[in-house]
């Protein structure tokens, strides 16, 4: 894919739809520009957490961080 983006007079730049969408960013999201030793550019965004943080406690069942904790809370809402 390739896109092409104008650069400001105060260096800013817009990330067109199809490259965000790709990179998975958004609003207030962090990107990452990397230069290689052949002089290509790499753009990566930072991810500090989990995409699955922001959920984190939503429920008040006690459930441990852990794969295991989290089938044995499933398997008592299940009645098993």
């Amino acid at each position: 894919m390739q896109k092409a983006a104008k650069i400001t007079s105060k260096g800013q730049i817009t990330v067109p739809h199809e490259i965000r969408r790709a990179l998975g960013v958004g609003p207030g999201d962090k990107l990452l520009f990397e230069q290689k030793k052949s002089g290509e550019i790499r753009v990566v965004p930072i991810r500090h957490e989990s995409p699955f943080a922001k959920w984190r406690g939503i429920m008040s069942l006690n459930i441990g961080p852990g794969k295991d904790d989290v089938i044995r809370v499933v398997r008592e809402l299940r009645g098993e």
